[in-house]
């Protein structure tokens, strides 16, 4: 007889029943909310959780829930208007420190968000957003590292009294000195300030410095790595839930922003690459004269004001945005104004270059890089431009290091440089090589054809394993359900984000499910066509079609590993549920089938089974 002991068949209903369990919250619908969580990533608590809740009432503004996920506070609420209302209040009240934003919660009931159930995690293309793929231009992050070696060995020759004539051509950096005998001890301070840099002598004596290719691949991977925490900062201050950035090949980020619907002021801070200089102004020169030569003097640079007026500024750089931690927007005697906190080092530029130059003007540059059409070999192309704007020249009027204020600039603009200032410089400049933009409506359609697709095929396999398999299709068609059921448990409890190419992984999943099946059926029907008694049938055919089932799903898993392995962004989702749906239809084809024929066949004696073709 056919039969499994009790401890195996109570294991597998257990498996099952809570894998339904697990799959449960998926069947309540969403609603807008509200999330608000800490800028610094750290959980909120209860406090704050009544803060907001408080906030709210006090204003009047209508609300269905607040309760805390995941270290956040999330507010849900009956409807987009709803939505939009209760997130200007909490920006007012949770202005610093805090990220509001604008997002959608599931109705799961509170005893089963306490038990940590979730429902599955969609995509950005089931649930709508925003998004970008940026170019980051890795070469230009190797020439500010090489400006950086020609200021540092022209500071350094400088202090040990060389003369000396440092320019940066061709991402080599070349060094005259005016001595030959100081060539030699040139060559060593050279070194000195890196002592990985290749230094080699020119035929005509000078001394010709270069970074080594590993130099050169480490910049260009410090360049992504660094945009690519400076793009999540901007998307945490713009106040997305559940955001996507990630590197993408060898130069490239892509950025998700789900719920997004206008994606015009997402697309101006994430690509913007403005940053700050604080540069000295040069005295007792005239700007007008040097804009008229084209040329300015030795030592200087010539830049222009908001008003296109030429302004001479010093070469050498005082501080620059990335070394500051903190900007925000305020107003002072009226105007507006965005206040500087600076880190350590930029903090000890400043405080010597503003004890060293009492009464005498600082000027800030606001640095940005854009795109701009321009006409090369007959074709138009994109090229990146980098323009320098004076924002603002004041006198020093007193010492200062750390703590200190811009002004002169709009009611608009001072937000916005706080913003871009507090998510960090741009390591290199990026460039937008793609959008897209998904609608609420269009996501949803995207839900509503993936989950007919689904149960149409899930529906014409069914009556086609009840039709051509009698009973026994009965049973492959409920390890089907379960199968999918399953499946849909482990996506909640990994919460591994469900996109269109996923539920693909699903139908294909349906189909590969009931493969098992057939090649366990067929067996069956083959034993007992070859004379042997229906119980020895059960048993040779799920003995004898193992080996195929599982050199067929290992194969097929192996390839769903290696495009998840290699592939990104859609491909990931179609491996993930491929695999997972491989791993699920196992179960379920082998196990859960045998433990209900085993239940419904395996104890009585059989004439014959209700499996057709016999």
């Amino acid at each position: 007889m056919n039969r499994y002991p009790a401890w195996k068949n109570l294991l597998i209903l257990s498996l099952v029943l809570v894998g339904l369990f697990v799959a449960v919250p998926n069947l309540y619908s969403e609603d807008p909310a509200v999330q608000v969580s800490r800028d610094d990533g750290t959980a909120v608590g209860g406090t704050e959780r009544d803060s907001v809740e408080l906030a709210l009432s006090a204003a009047a503004a209508d609300f269905s829930e607040v309760y805390l996920e995941d270290g956040s506070v999330i507010v849900r609420l009956a409807d987009y208007q709803q939505q939009t209302q209760a997130g200007n209040i909490l920006e007012r009240e949770f202005e610093r420190g805090f990220v509001v934003a604008l997002t959608s919660a599931p109705r799961t009931p509170g005893w089963l968000r306490a038990l940590g159930l979730k429902p599955m995690s969609l995509g950005l293309d089931l649930r709508g957003g925003v998004h970008f793929l940026y170019e980051v231009d890795v070469d230009k992050a190797v020439e500010q590292r090489l400006d950086a070696y020609r200021d540092d060995i022209s500071k350094r020759l400088r202090d040990e009294r060389i003369q000396r004539t440092v320019t940066l051509d061709d991402a080599v950096v070349r060094v005259r000195v005016g001595d030959e005998r100081d060539l030699e001890r040139a060559e060593q301070l050279v070194r000195d300030v890196d002592a990985n840099l290749d230094v080699r002598r020119g035929s005509n004596g000078e001394l010709l410095v270069s970074m080594t290719e590993e130099q050169v691949r480490d910049r260009r991977d410090f360049a992504i790595q660094q945009n690519t925490v400076t793009l999540r900062n901007r998307v945490n201050e713009l106040g997305v839930a559940e955001p996507l950035v990630q590197r993408q090949g060898a130069s490239r980020i892509v950025v998700q922003l789900p719920g997004v619907r206008d994606p015009s002021a997402a697309k101006d801070v994430l690509s913007a690459t403005a940053t700050l200089e604080f540069r000295m102004v040069c005295e007792g020169e005239n700007p007008q004269q040097a804009q008229q030569r084209g040329r300015a003097p030795a030592g200087c640079q010539l830049f222009s004001d908001r008003d296109g007026q030429p302004v001479l500024l010093k070469r050498r750089t005082i501080v620059t945005g990335d070394q500051l931690i903190d900007a925000t927007s305020s107003f002072s005697q009226g105007q507006p104004a965005v206040l500087v906190d600076l880190d350590s080092k930029g903090a000890r530029r400043m405080l010597e270059t503003t004890k060293a130059n009492l009464g005498k003007p600082m000027a800030v540059v606001f640095v940005e890089t854009k795109l701009q059409q321009a006409e090369q070999n007959g074709e138009t192309v994109k090229v990146p431009v980098e323009s320098k704007e004076v924002i603002n020249v004041a006198t020093i009027r007193g010492v200062f290091s750390n703590s200190f204020q811009i002004t002169g600039l709009s009611a608009v603009e001072a937000p916005r440089l706080a913003l871009l200032l507090r998510a960090g410089a741009l390591a290199a400049p990026i460039f937008q090589v793609e959008e897209r933009t998904i609608g609420p409506s269009l996501g949803q359609d995207n839900i509503d054809r993936g989950f007919r697709a689904v149960v149409i095929g899930l529906a014409l396999v069914m009556v086609f394993m009840v039709v051509y398999y009698r009973g026994f299709g009965l049973v492959a068609d409920l390890a089907l359900v379960t199968n999918l059921a399953l499946l849909i448990a482990l996506l909640s409890m990994l919460q591994a984000s469900l996109t269109l190419p996923g539920i693909a992984g699903i139908v294909l999943t349906v189909g590969m499910a009931v493969d098992a099946n057939v090649l366990i059926f067929e067996r069956i029907r083959e034993e007992l066509r070859n004379g042997n008694a229906p119980q020895e049938s059960i048993q040779a055919g799920y003995d004898k079609a193992l080996s195929t089932i599982a050199d067929a799903n290992v194969t097929t898993l192996i390839a769903a590993i290696v495009l998840f392995v290699f592939g990104t962004g859609p491909i990931k989702g179609f491996a993930v549920t491929l695999s997972l749906g491989i791993l699920t239809s196992m179960f379920t084809a082998i196990l859960g089938t045998r433990a209900v024929v085993n239940a419904a066949f395996g104890g009585r004696k059989l004439e014959r089974l209700p499996i057709g073709g016999t």
